[in-house]
């Protein structure tokens, strides 16, 4: 099992030091991937970095870490545009990108940025097929519902053939996203109890299977606070994931309330740990 790290840049906000500290530190200590959560515009403000400029920055000053946005709330971005800042991520890291995607619950972001909330499951759909193409042929031409594309392409293309693209949703997901992740994800983050898992996960093989899949190649992420109410269990949690056959977990040190010093001494503390209790 894979460990990584949330960057908490929710409280560490435009302390850029830290974070930049933060992403090396992890990378330092050997974890396999930071990731960056997206919103755009929200009701009252509220304070976010955009994750695919914060993490093209923390591309120059880290080298091996894999780098992933999640869960960008696709169907609010246009898609071509957001192909080329992905293939962009992808090239000034050396082929570091992974990307988390999701359709989001904000109607209020999606009036604000032009697109329709209640059309947003059947557009994630034709976009991730657009994604694909855009992300891995020089020439594309794809007429859809929402996009169409004559004879053009991004360039340059990404590093890797096949960015993985992994899917973000409810803790139990509905059919509509169960199905999806088994068309197209190459991983899916895991919101729901340990108990809820193996049915969710049965659910999710068999729409794999029915769209032609092997899914064992759908890997899976489940998240685990090292801070706030459950600090005293994350051990146990890390093991227990473990235990299931979880593909990754990503360590989170927001939710304490700590300073910027803070997370950093809460990485250093648990990562050795949570690299032992992996294996």
């Amino acid at each position: 099992m894979k460990i990584g790290v949330s960057l908490p840049v929710r409280e560490m906000k435009d302390d850029l030091g830290a974070i930049r500290a933060y992403a090396q530190l992890a990378e330092e200590l050997g974890l396999t991937h930071l990731r960056v959560p997206d919103v755009v515009i929200r009701p009252n403000g509220g304070h976010l970095h955009e994750p695919m400029m914060l993490l093209a920055w923390i591309a120059a000053c880290t080298e091996k870490i894999s780098l992933c946005p999640s869960v960008i709330v696709l169907p609010a971005r246009q898609t071509a545009h957001f192909a080329k800042q992905l293939a962009e991520l992808d090239v000034l890291s050396n082929g570091r990108a992974r990307l988390g995607i999701g359709v989001g619950g904000s109607k209020e972001q999606y009036d604000a940025l032009g697109q329709d909330f209640h059309t947003r499951g059947a557009r994630c759909d034709e976009q991730l097929s657009l994604l694909r193409l855009l992300l891995s042929q020089e020439t594309v031409n794809f007429q859809g519902r929402w996009d169409t594309v004559e004879d053009m392409g991004i360039n340059p293309l990404p590093v890797q053939s096949h960015i993985p693209i992994w899917y973000g949703g409810a803790s139990v997901p509905g059919d509509a996203v169960v199905q999806r992740i088994g068309r197209f994800a190459d991983g899916w983050f895991v919101l729901c109890t340990p108990e809820e898992y193996p049915a969710v996960r049965s659910r999710i093989d068999n729409a794999a299977r029915n769209a032609g899949r092997n899914p064992e190649d759908i890997q899976t992420e489940a998240g685990v606070a090292v801070v706030g109410p459950r600090q005293a269990e994350w051990q146990a949690r890390v093991a227990n994931w473990r235990d299931m056959g979880i593909d990754y977990v990503c360590l989170r040190t927001l939710g304490g309330n700590l300073s910027s010093q803070q997370h950093l001494e809460k990485l250093t503390e648990v990562v050795p740990e949570a690299i032992e209790l992996s294996s």
